[in-house]
């Protein structure tokens, strides 16, 4: 029998290898260090899209072949979010230190689903410190997982499942009725998603008014609630926004635990941000009440700006947490002693069973900056999104569109007074969609989109440790120059 030559990953020289990473690395710390001086964003040219189309390669080209595409095709055209005028949508922007943990992560590999191992255990800290920064009770349960859509999902199981036990072994039909949920208007598509996906249907989804701050009507609501039991129906959960996605907006998370309390209904925050404003004690009035939700799911990649991906979902209920994601499997018995499951077990608590160590940069990150130093800079940002919009308010061609309770602020160009741009709604809301994509594709800065009460507006939402008050006086002004550019006579 020809025996073949025995191969593996590990490079044939590990000196070799390790000056090539040592000269990645400076690389990479010079480009971000440096990142202030390149535009915000650019789009990905044609010719380096048909370079990322290439065909699976059979023979590898090597490890510096590779670095070389990668410095080509990738690095040159990031999403941006790293640069201080990154405000787009809601994106934290990561730190050095963050880097170094991921490589840390990915140097010992493991798979952080269970087993008798540290990664459990760091995760099981990082869980209790988190249940310490928004006031839950150190009895709950929680597991990180990708970030806020999936903990809205495994909140939105454990509610969906705490209805009635029975819904784990006979499914829906054993409710004998039609399950509903309730959010605002404002909610993140996020609870929409779980609903169809835990196979209650998006009419299960009451998408309830909201008052002129953007917040969740509670008169509404009730009325709401009250004519789905009417009606027949169950309800089962009502979603409270600490930080809406479109404004910052944060429903009276006090009154909807009260509420929900009366209702004998689940109480979950969708606070992937605006939670961790908890975190600073001048802040944390406005989050009042979530320390009362049978759930919360919140971001550790926005304000905390670990590396992507990780967030956190907490539920009170420890077995409710548990049910939906339980497993009798043999493979994964536990046992007293050996490296099988025998204490904390992240993969009974959410749908992933193989999952990435996402509790160490965490972990490492909290020890070496401290909750103090995260807490100044989320005021910090919101300081700043104050700032914009008193610049925003002070000037004669720019308008304010929605409160700015935390630290997102909603604009448009509308022209002076008197020159009739104002009341042209379809005309001015395709002159602002025109500012902001110029805005983009100058490399000027980024943000984002929405729309409020039907009109076009231009977003910043503010997550970024690196944004200087300087930028956003630079943003408004370019903002003003292009709303006069694009509006002058041709």
């Amino acid at each position: 029998m020809t025996v073949r030559p025995e191969e593996s990953l590990d490079p044939e020289s590990w000196d070799e290898f390790r000056s090539h990473s040592h000269q990645v690395v400076d690389e990479l710390f010079d480009w971000l260090r440096t990142v202030r001086e390149r535009p915000v964003w650019q789009p990905v040219p044609e010719e380096v899209r048909a370079a990322l189309r290439r065909p699976l390669p059979v023979e590898g080209r090597g490890l510096e072949a590779s670095w070389d595409e990668f410095r080509r095709s990738v690095l040159p055209y990031p999403w941006g979010n790293v640069h201080p005028r990154f405000w787009g949508w809601v994106n934290g922007i990561g730190s050095p230190s963050g880097a170094l943990a991921e490589l840390a992560t990915a140097i010992i590999n493991t798979n952080a689903g269970g087993g008798h191992q540290a990664a459990p255990y760091v995760e099981e800290q990082v869980i209790d410190w988190c249940k310490t920064m928004v006031g839950f009770p150190s009895d709950a349960s929680g597991v990180l997982v990708t970030g806020g859509s999936v903990a809205n999902l495994v909140a939105l199981a454990a509610a969906r499942d705490a209805g009635d036990p029975r819904i784990c072994e006979e499914g829906l039909v054993a409710l004998g009725g039609s399950p509903v949920l309730y959010a605002s208007a404002q909610t993140h598509n996020s609870v929409d998603k779980a609903a169809r996906l835990l196979g209650l249907g998006q009419r299960a989804l009451r998408s309830v008014p909201v008052d002129p701050e953007f917040r969740i009507d509670l008169q509404a609501l009730e009325r709401a609630i009250a004519g789905d039991r009417a009606a027949g129906r169950r309800p089962f959960c009502v979603v409270g926004n600490a930080g809406t996605v479109n404004t910052g907006a944060i429903d009276d998370l006090a009154a909807l635990a009260e509420l929900c309390k009366r209702e004998r209904l689940w109480f979950h925050v969708d606070g992937a941000f605006g939670a961790l404003a908890a975190l600073s004690d001048r802040l944390r009035p406005l989050v009042a009440g979530m320390e009362r939700a049978d759930s919360i799911a919140f971001d550790l990649h926005k304000w905390l700006h670990m590396p992507y991906d990780v967030g956190c979902v907490l539920v009170r209920d420890r077995e409710a947490h548990r049910r939906p994601f339980a497993t009798k499997a043999s493979y994964l018995a536990r046992e007293a002693r050996g490296a099988a499951p025998n204490d904390h077990d992240p993969g009974t608590l959410g749908p992933e069973l193989s999952r990435e160590f996402r509790g160490l940069k965490v972990w490492m990150l909290l020890q070496e900056h401290g909750v103090a130093k995260y807490a100044r800079l989320i005021e910090q940002n919101v300081e700043q999104a104050k700032y914009l919009a008193e610049l925003v308010r002070e000037h004669a061609e720019l308008e304010v569109m929605a409160p700015v309770p935390l630290n997102v602020v909603c604009l448009r160009y509308v022209g002076k007074k008197g020159e009739g741009r104002r009341g042209k709604g379809e005309e001015l809301d395709a002159l602002n969609r025109e500012v902001l994509i110029r805005i983009q594709e100058r490399g000027i800065a980024v943000p984002s989109a929405t729309s409020l009460n039907g009109r076009f507006a231009i977003r910043v939402a503010i997550t970024n440790h690196r944004s200087r008050l300087d930028d956003f006086d630079l943003f408004v002004a370019a903002i003003a120059d292009l709303g006069r550019e694009l509006s002058a006579p041709v």
